[in-house]
């Protein structure tokens, strides 16, 4: 792939970069850490990864972390897995998290919007006071450091409290979204065996209410670790017999008594997608989270205490933790409870601009939906606040990028990045002091050696390759949870390249230091030998009106060929005639190559996700390839199984 070097679609100001956190932080790492004063981020993010050690001290001491025995130095170990952080250090994460209390007590910690998008703050003091009762309340029940603390929560602030009490007693936390099935809650929250779990009665989504009270109950039967179930009453409805109540948990007026522990110390399970077996739980620690994050939203993100931090997410994926850390920065987090699109598309900008969000977050897919729909943010609500659109969930397409600059505004900062729930954070994207250009992200994250490499390890620029990153980062897993040896997490991440973490992704770095992602590397399309992203077919065909999704897997032959389907869901009164199909191989052909048109263009009646909106490629290569169902995916972890069946019944009936 060449990347040639086209104009900026964004170049922030003089004044911008100026007031930017990340230039003054950089100047005052220059004075007290040797950091370089000049040549602006690219020389600093040098520093950062060659001077390891010294740029997380800088960081710590920047944002005034609060160890409250001192650390013996700053990286123990560095090998990969097993990095060994602040060695010696003890701290608490709930207790910077709450640190703007003191200072802001009446200002707003959080906003809530449910489907009304009338939104109700929940107060710097009342967040503390919450989460002091409860975690007072957590240790009369006997919850001691290390015991797991479960939520089946919505996006709502009690979620936060709970999270933030459980930290605070040094307790571990999880949680899953209501929307998942007893059986997706329970893959996961068996494995980790908690002490309590908080619930809700039902939510509301799409206009409508769910009940969840079966789905509660038999969580209850199967999770026989519980010594208490703690009641939500979202809908109204009284409390289950044995489950104690929210409101008496959190009525007292008591201020948080904060566990002091060791900077490994877990902090949350977080879940991979599990399409394929058991999810993996992984194992974040609090000194690990609180610093990458302090890095990640403080500096990349550019948050402080004057700015409203929207993303739209779930309990059940990692950027709902990565959202609630914004209260590290003094930031107001903006919690929204309900369907990305109700009443209408463009739900999600009416929320940003009732909040006032400054930094407003969403997925790829929604930014496409939008302009598919022909949704004009700009012109129907008042955006003035909003200074940054990030993206993630998937490679933000060109389109994409155009459509928020000609939509939104033409100064906006547009950050496309990437990273996991592995990490819990970014590998790469927002740089408030960088340029923007169309489908790139703008850079590696500072503490990151992100590169790229070929199967022998060599690094590349301006080719495709495997996203590597050759040096430990804070927030990596300390473990997975029920891996004793450390052999299923060892081979997640480091079968390939010893030493070095292979996240799983195609990734091309520009001569310019930019970054593109090309979608994910175990499921990458390579015919004769050329390795393509599956996120370049989707970009080309979906900008065609009468395809609303689509799926493209490669399937090596037995016979030493290579089949290569593309799936299309099409829009209501569409046909895959003719015409259509000859318009899609010829824009595949037009925009990307000839080697990018399909074998076979196949209509589907919906394209399959994981339960955080992912499209499910390999379970459906698998699934082609002869699998049965249940060897080829793990059933609780998809959106719609029924959609499966379409795949098994072409993988029997193909010749």
């Amino acid at each position: 792939m060449s990347t040639v070097n086209p104009q900026p679609l964004w170049q922030p100001t003089a004044e911008r970069i100026a007031e930017a956190r990340i230039t003054r932080f950089q100047a005052w790492a220059a004075e007290h850490h040797g950091a370089p004063a000049d040549g602006g981020y690219a020389a600093l993010h040098r520093w950062s990864v060659e001077e390891l050690e010294t740029f997380w001290e800088a960081v710590a001491e920047w944002f005034d972390i609060r160890f409250t025995t001192p650390y013996e130095r700053v990286l123990g170990d560095r090998s990969m897995p097993g990095a060994q952080w602040f060695p010696g250090a003890t701290l608490n994460y709930a207790e910077h998290a709450l640190r703007a209390a003191d200072s802001r007590a009446d200002e707003p910690a959080l906003l809530h919007v449910d489907e009304t998008h009338d939104p109700r703050p929940v107060t710097w003091s009342d967040l503390c006071r919450q989460v002091g009762s409860l975690a007072a309340e957590l240790r009369a029940l006997g919850v001691r450091p290390g015991d797991r603390v479960s939520g089946y929560l919505p996006n709502i602030p009690e979620a936060v409290v709970a999270l933030l009490a459980t930290a605070a007693v040094g307790g571990v936390w999880t949680s899953c979204a209501p929307d998942f099935g007893a059986r997706s809650v329970l893959d996961r929250f068996q494995q980790v065996e908690p002490v309590v779990l908080f619930t809700v009665d039902g939510y509301r989504y799409g206009g409508k209410e769910h009940d969840r009270r079966e789905t509660v109950a038999e969580l209850r039967r199967e999770l026989p670790t519980l010594r208490a179930v703690v009641h939500i009453p979202l809908l109204g409805t009284d409390a289950p017999d044995g489950a104690l109540e929210w409101s008496a948990l959190t009525a007292a007026d008591t201020a948080p008594v904060f566990e002091q522990v060791p900077f490994d110390h877990p902090l949350w399970v977080l879940y991979s997608s599990g399409t394929t077996g058991l999810p993996k739980a992984i194992v974040q620690s609090q000194g690990g989270i609180l610093v990458e994050h302090l890095k990640q939203l403080g500096l990349h993100c550019d948050l402080g205490p004057e700015d409203r931090f929207f993303w739209y997410t779930s309990t059940g994926w990692m950027m709902w933790n990565f959202l609630v850390s914004g209260l590290l920065t003094g930031t107001t987090v903006v919690l929204y409870d309900g369907s990305p699109g109700h009443p209408d598309t463009g739900a999600q900008w009416r929320i940003a601009e009732r909040t006032g969000a400054t930094l407003y977050g969403t997925s790829a897919a929604y930014v496409m939906a939008c302009r598919k729909a022909g949704v004009h943010p700009a012109r129907d609500h008042d955006l003035s606040a909003v200074k940054c659109v990030a993206t993630t969930g998937s490679p933000l397409p060109p389109d994409g990028f155009r459509w928020l600059h000609d939509e939104v505004r033409h100064d906006l900062w547009i950050a496309s990045v990437s990273g996991g729930t592995d990490v819990c954070s970014c590998f790469a994207g927002a740089v408030p002091t960088l340029p923007v250009h169309v489908g790139e992200l703008q850079a590696p994250c500072l503490g990151t050696d992100l590169q790229s490499w070929d199967p022998t390890g060599k690094p590349l620029t301006d080719e495709v390759g495997e996203l590597v990153v050759t040096n430990p980062m804070p927030s990596m897993p300390i473990r997975f949870w029920n891996d004793p040896d450390g052999s299923r997490y060892h081979d997640s991440y480091f079968d390939t390249y010893p030493g070095v973490w292979r996240h799983g992704d195609w990734i091309t770095l520009t001569p310019r230091g930019s970054v593109v992602i090309h979608g994910r590397s175990d499921s990458t399309l390579n015919r004769q030998g050329v390795r393509m992203g599956s996120a370049d077919i989707y970009e080309a065909v979906e900008r065609l009106p009468e395809i609303k999704e689509s799926l493209v897997v490669g399937i090596e032959q037995p016979d030493g060929g290579y089949w290569m389907p593309l799936f299309v869901h099409l829009a209501p009164g569409a046909t895959l005639d003719d015409d259509l199909t000859d318009r899609i191989r010829k824009t595949i052909r037009t925009q990307l190559s000839p080697r990018h048109v399909p074998d076979e263009i196949i209509e589907v009646p919906g394209i399959p996700h994981t339960l955080t909106g992912k499209r499910i490629e390999v379970p459906v290569k698998r699934l082609l390839q002869g699998a049965p169902l249940e060897k080829a995916v793990n059933p609780g972890s998809i959106d719609n199984l029924d959609l499966l069946a379409h795949y098994q019944e072409l993988a029997r009936t193909r010749p």
